[in-house]
């Protein structure tokens, strides 16, 4: 584990971006508190309020056009969610 500041870290974020990247848990210390610097992975979700919305909105269109898919009971659930 390397605990850096936030000085230092201005200094050489290459190299500690370059560090998280590789696995190394990486831990920035500042006044607003303690931070860890770690990678975005494909599992994570990178969508703005506007594109999240839109989703929303488009999901509830296609809910009240029929569009959408009726689940039943717990063994129907766990059955869709196997098939995703």
């Amino acid at each position: 584990m390397t605990v850096i500041s936030i000085r230092d870290f201005r200094s050489n974020q290459g190299k500690y971006l370059d560090l998280a990247a590789n696995g190394e848990s990486v831990i920035l210390t500042s006044r607003a508190g303690s931070f860890k610097i770690v990678p975005v992975t494909e599992d994570d979700s990178l969508i703005s309020k506007k594109e999240f919305f839109a989703r929303v909105d488009k999901a509830r269109k296609d809910i009240a056009e029929g569009k959408g898919l009726e689940v039943d009971g717990k063994e129907a659930l766990a059955s869709l969610l196997e098939s995703i």
